[in-house]
């Protein structure tokens, strides 16, 4: 498995590079996020993955091994191929698509041109816990506020205040503390309607 190259960069196009690495020349498919941070000096390195199919040896170049990693686990996914992908890769950048993962945020992820819902749901429900682990990040607490926050909502718009403006005001009381529970969010909010 070819893990990285590095070499002279001889072409530079926003969807590919070609590498020339010890006289033999190199075609590697990129996203717009890597094309952006490759600059246009003569030496290059990537972080590479090699996809082995029947007919074709396909090798995908990253800048960053994060970007590479994140990559890999979206090609875990049924019905993610390396094109969508890579897709994702170009419309978003690696950490709003793990952070869209870990937080379990379907529209962000639905916001990529290719990607439906049931495909956004997917990856959320396959990747979450890898991304949890990989990146180590502690179990993400968004979730239960957005199950606090709802219930509150939902509470005052039984006392009568309009959910839009409702709204508002319990976003301001949880960027305050995201840790309240569903009662305090319901007494700050009251205070501030």
């Amino acid at each position: 498995m070819i893990t990285h190259l590095k070499g002279k960069l001889v072409e530079k196009n926003p969807t590919y590079v070609v590498i020339e690495c010890a006289g033999v020349g190199y075609f590697v498919n990129i996203s717009l996020n890597t094309f952006s941070k490759v600059g246009d000096s003569e030496s290059i390195g990537l972080f590479t993955h090699l996809q082995v199919k029947e007919d074709s040896h396909t090798l995908f170049g990253f800048v960053e091994k994060s970007e590479r990693e994140i990559f890999r686990l979206l090609l875990s996914v049924s019905g993610i191929g390396a094109s969508t992908a890579r897709t994702m890769l170009s419309s978003l950048e690696p950490i709003q698509i793990r952070d869209a993962i870990a937080n379990g945020d379907v529209a962000t992820i639905q916001s990529i041109k290719g990607i439906g819902v049931k495909t956004a749901q997917r990856v959320i429900l396959d990747l979450r816990d890898k991304i949890l682990k990989v990146y180590d990040i502690g179990e993400v607490s968004a979730p239960t506020n957005n199950t606090n926050k709802e219930e509150a909502l939902s509470a005052l718009e039984v006392l009568g205040f309009v959910r839009r403006s409702a709204e508002k005001v319990v976003d301001k009381v949880l960027i305050q503390d995201p840790s309240l529970s569903v009662e305090n969010i319901i007494k700050l909010a009251l205070k501030n309607l």
